[in-house]
């Protein structure tokens, strides 16, 4: 694995559905451990914090530590505190991410927001506070969401995700969001950062073609596309270009890395 300097994984999907993991993940995640390989695990994921994500990826056999993750909420917050510090921001989103939002100022009910801040989509997307959310933005709050995913796999088949809302709000609203989380150049600096290696050396596996795969190619990594998750054929015929490889799953990644090497 010499010329691999780096790895970066997706985690719903790729190496899980609803927190299962997938057949041989497990396995191939030791393998990777094994060959002192840096690797950050990179998730959209906004139902949890990484303090969660981490005790249930150990609970269920990966080799992993809260510091091995990035969420969209960890970057969000960075974001935040560098673009709009001490803005007032509402939060729509599914699960209790606050102790990943560090720093961030939560606007209470009734009180004026500078920012609407667009997480994952769950029974909190109701009419009500997606019309607060829009009322917001049209007295000039600026949006900017953790991610614009459409749909994500769970044990229970396809779930519409926060993607649909957030275009629906920028077109309500007359406004652009700022994406955040994959595939924004900034989620992928920060996480090239974190491992403290070159886009050039580094592989990135998702069940994402658009937002995982492709949105790491354009900015240098190698890209790997897994049949699992969220993956649908029609994706390939679909998409914006062709990722650099395609694996029946996870499990097959250290092969891939062996031959790369």
């Amino acid at each position: 694995m010499a010329r691999v300097s780096g790895v970066l994984i997706d985690i719903d999907g790729v190496l899980t559905v609803s927190w299962q993991p997938l057949p041989g993940t497990v396995a191939a995640l030791q393998r990777l451990r094994a060959a002192a390989l840096p690797l950050a695990l990179v998730t959209n994921t906004t139902s949890r914090t990484r303090t969660s994500i981490a005790a249930a990826l150990a609970g269920a056999g990966f080799p992993v530590t809260a510091a091995d993750i990035l969420t969209a909420p960890v970057i969000a917050a960075a974001y935040l505190r560098e673009r709009y510090p001490g803005a007032r921001c509402l939060l729509l989103n599914s699960g209790d991410i606050v102790e990943d939002l560090a720093d961030v100022t939560l606007a209470r009910d009734g009180h004026a927001v500078d920012v609407v801040l667009i997480g994952g989509a769950g029974p909190e997307f109701s009419y009500q506070a997606l019309n607060t959310a829009f009322g917001h933005l049209q007295r000039g709050a600026t949006l900017v969401a953790m991610h614009r995913g459409l749909y994500w796999r769970t044990s229970e088949g396809l779930q519409l995700d926060s993607g649909a809302f957030v275009a629906g709000l920028e077109q309500a609203a007359g406004t652009k969001a700022e994406v955040v989380g994959k595939p924004a150049p900034a989620f992928y600096a920060t996480a090239l950062a974190h491992l403290g290696a070159a886009a050039a050396g580094t592989v990135m596996v998702g069940d994402d073609i658009e937002n995982d795969v492709l949105a790491a190619q354009r900015q240098g990594l190698t890209g790997v596309l897994v049949k699992t998750g969220k993956y649908l054929p029609r994706a390939l015929d679909n998409a914006s270009g062709n990722p650099d490889h395609i694996l029946s799953s996870f499990a097959d990644l250290p092969v891939l890395l062996d031959q790369l090497s």
